[in-house]
């Protein structure tokens, strides 16, 4: 026999008759009548093994919520981002309830300790005013260093004082607390109003869309900070008093701002009408501003959240710029931008004096790390296409 029928008969498989007779399911060795998963469940149990969780029990169906927060925490920028975020309202909101030094005022009773008295009286004497009322008056003189000017760290201060006297420490949680709430009071002014404006361009279309878009040209065409620094000298040189000063600048911002928020939303919107569902929406009759506030606008509700949370960080970042060329925030409110006005001084004093400095400029660039960390966390926990 050759090399070659030798090779053959070897692979030659001699057939058995009785396998031959049985059925497909009855080779398997599983009686004809049992299902593929309860004979898997009677095979695992005679072997001594608990049957496996069926797989529609297995299967957990989650929210569109609970999906942009599971894709949300996967990044850890995102999520040291949100942690920073969560310890720097604390430490502003919650922090000065437990601090004793008064960031605004010399406390007497502190200086007292630290310094001895603040001031020395020298002769209180009485007169008569122009009503005929009897005062009191008295003449005194400062003590040297009583008010404690451009102290060092110490127990009793911990971060030292400014050129004012005042507690760094103190007013750096406070200066958080309105910095933090003047962001967010301007980007949700901004919002509201892009969004209404953007939804009414979007939608109508024509003339209307023709109008509102020439409106947000304009003041897309507006310098940022070349008009703020006009509007913030123009203030100071007609006397405003303080809060309407803060009142005023909170309301430039918003009207610089919002162009860009009416900008996207009214591009979202043209795509989202001309979908489907909302011309099945059109055909019920339902009336044009359910249909704006109740089908378009929350379907860009998530680009609003991303959009608002990063511009959190350009409007601190604003208000520190102010700050710094001094005016921002009037100096009687403790801000993190009129804080960094002393690197307006001499140089030798940003050597001399680093904790009236540092601390604070830590602060800003830390909040403007973590809200951008947060929006493009939120991006890619709305769209998972983005981050391809």
């Amino acid at each position: 026999m050759s090399e070659k029928d030798q090779n053959k008969n070897a692979d030659e498989v001699v057939p058995n008759e009785e396998f031959e007779n049985l059925s497909p399911l009855q080779a398997t060795g599983r009686p004809v009548n049992d299902s593929a998963t309860e004979y898997a469940e009677t095979a695992l149990v005679s072997r001594g093994e608990a049957p496996e969780e069926k797989l529609e029990d297995r299967i957990k169906t989650l929210s569109p919520g609970a999906m942009v927060a599971k894709r949300f925490f996967r990044s850890k920028l995102s999520v040291v981002g949100l942690v920073t975020l969560i310890l720097l309202f604390a430490f502003s909101f919650f922090g000065p309830l437990l601090q004793l030094v008064c960031p605004a005022i010399w406390q007497q009773d502190e200086v007292d300790r630290s310094q001895g008295k603040i001031i020395e009286i020298n002769r209180p004497y009485e007169y008569q005013d122009a009503d005929g009322e009897t005062q009191v008056a008295y003449e005194y003189s400062a003590t040297p260093n009583s008010f404690n000017f451009d102290a060092p760290v110490s127990p009793t201060h911990l971060l030292g004082t400014d050129r004012n006297g005042y507690d760094i420490f103190s007013r750096l949680m406070y200066g958080g607390r309105i910095s933090l709430t003047l962001g967010f009071v301007v980007v949700i002014l901004e919002t509201l109003l892009g969004v209404f404006l953007g939804g009414l361009a979007g939608y109508f279309g024509k003339w209307v869309d023709m109008l509102i878009m020439r409106i947000v040209d304009i003041f897309n065409c507006i310098p940022t900070l070349p008009i703020m620094l006009i509007i913030s000298y123009m203030l100071d040189a007609n006397g405003v008093a303080d809060m309407p000063k803060l009142y005023i600048m909170m309301a430039m911002l918003t009207l610089i701002g919002w162009a860009g928020v009416a900008r996207m939303v009214r591009g979202q919107i043209l795509y989202l009408r001309e979908q489907e569902y909302m011309m099945a929406a059109e055909c019920t009759g339902i009336s044009v501003w359910r249909k704006l506030f109740k089908h378009l606008l929350p379907n860009v509700l998530p680009q609003l959240i991303v959009s608002m949370t990063l511009g959190l960080g350009g409007i601190i970042l604003t208000e520190a710029t102010l700050g710094f060329l001094g005016l921002g925030v009037p100096a009687d409110f403790a801000t993190w931008g009129n804080m960094i006005n002393v690197l307006t001084s001499e140089v030798s004093y940003w050597g001399a004096y680093p904790n009236q400095w540092v601390p604070v400029g830590i602060c800003i660039v830390l909040a403007v790390l973590a809200f951008n960390f947060v929006g493009d966390g939120l991006r890619d926990a709305f769209d998972p296409k983005m981050k391809r």
